[in-house]
């Protein structure tokens, strides 16, 4: 059981336990209507409280904020490295091929999520904060609970939580850095390819050409929305198709078999100890080999 305490200080006297999850803990509602239910999940000085339960100076507040048991990835042995690693998250260098998740259109493929399942211990069920395409290498973060995935997931979209691609499109972007501000959404007919359309969600992204040679660019991507296939819609949009990228540009496998896209760094908050964490991943051969 994965457990918090908090010891009441003077200033948190009178506080209802509910404030003091809510607030201090920064537990989901979500989670807090599950420790209501939990004989251990909520107790005041090793009592069981509701929580309107009142609290006085030297108190001490202890919740279980354990996963519920739920079904864990089928563990799949498969190759990837660990760019950073500590008792609540993990920061994988997936590579290009590997989806994110296990999928019954194709049982065979390897997944991150059944990776980790692998790797970890049994008890540990990998949270994924962010996905990647299949086809996109790089930096990818789990969380080693569902607590601790709520609170990185509050992350995105704010400074405090970072990613950065690197990507190689053909032609070269005009100008040659900017921002991509184009609503997505779902392309006409389709459940599965995006588009750029006026009624689509508001999307974002900062992209800047670092160098241009034989027809093609390589290109800093930072995304400031999240948004499925952004990256890729955004850079057909201004005529910049990803290399690689049969849905969204050309097919071509002589230059590369996947669309040239990788998450090469990200930053964040650990949420448990405040800590700033940085990884980033090493350029792939593939992409490397394309712009050599």
């Amino acid at each position: 059981m994965k457990a918090l305490t908090l010891t009441i200080d003077e200033s948190m006297e009178g506080r209802s336990v509910e404030s003091l999850l809510a607030r201090e803990l920064r537990v989901s509602g979500t989670l807090m209507r599950r420790l209501k239910r939990r004989e251990e999940g909520i107790a005041l000085n090793g009592e069981r409280v509701f929580t309107t339960a009142r609290v006085r100076a030297g108190d001490v507040l202890r919740v279980d904020v354990s996963d519920d048991p739920a079904p864990r990835p089928a563990p799949r042995k498969a190759d990837f490295g660990i760019l950073y690693e500590d008792e609540d998250v993990v920061v994988i260098d997936k590579p290009a091929g590997m989806a994110s998740h296990a999928s019954t259109r194709a049982p065979d493929m390897p997944d991150a999520e059944g990776a980790l399942a692998w790797y970890l211990p049994a008890d540990v069920v990998p949270h994924p904060v962010s996905r990647l395409d299949r086809g996109t290498s790089g930096a990818m973060t789990f969380a080693k609970s569902g607590y601790v995935h709520e609170l990185l997931r509050r992350q995105l979209g704010t400074g405090d939580f970072y990613k950065e691609y690197a990507g190689i499109c053909v032609g070269t972007p005009d100008p040659p850095y900017g921002a991509i501000d184009a609503p997505t959404g779902f392309a006409e007919g389709s459940r599965y390819k995006r588009a750029v359309r006026p009624d689509g969600v508001p999307s974002r992204t900062e992209y800047e050409t670092l160098e241009t040679r034989n027809g093609i660019s390589l290109v800093r991507l930072i995304p400031r929305t999240g948004r499925m296939h952004q990256l890729r819609v955004h850079m057909a949009h201004i005529g910049c198709p990803l290399a690689g990228d049969w849905l969204y540009g050309e097919e071509n496998q002589a230059l590369i078999e996947r669309p040239a896209l990788h998450a090469s760094f990200v930053r964040f908050r650990q949420p448990m100890t405040g800590e700033v964490v940085e990884a980033g991943a090493g350029w792939p051969q593939d992409m490397e080999k394309l712009f050599a």
